[in-house]
């Protein structure tokens, strides 16, 4: 079964840290283009982060620019989010997206809750 899971999620303080992880089974993301998405209810789902497949290039949202790192290791078959400085207006169900000419997955979302 190819699937990707999320984890990492939670409830965090505002100015606090979460490392979120995107991890695939049943296929590998060596080949493919990572995203980090997040939408809140009502709202449509936002591009965050993404990462190329060599890695090589990263791109942010200008909300999290210098706050959200993304990251890959493909020998653990896993992609990262580092958010740190975190902040109210981040809380969200965060997903990571995995595309490529060989398909497009998409995980089952995260809760992230910024709230003192």
């Amino acid at each position: 079964q190819l699937q990707l899971v999320e984890s990492g999620g939670g409830l965090v303080q505002p100015g606090g840290s979460l490392r979120l992880s995107c991890a695939a089974s049943g296929f590998t993301l060596e080949h493919y283009a990572i995203g980090w998405f997040r939408q809140v209810p009502g709202k449509e789902r936002e591009g965050v982060s993404c990462i190329s497949s060599s890695g090589r290039t990263t791109t942010y949202a200008d909300s999290v620019k210098g706050r959200f790192t993304i990251s890959r290791d493909d020998a653990k078959n896993t992609v990262y989010l580092q958010m740190n400085s975190l902040k109210p207006e981040d809380t969200a169900v965060y997903y990571c997206n995995a595309a490529s000419f060989r398909g497009n997955y998409w995980g089952q979302g995260t809760q992230v809750t910024v709230s003192s």
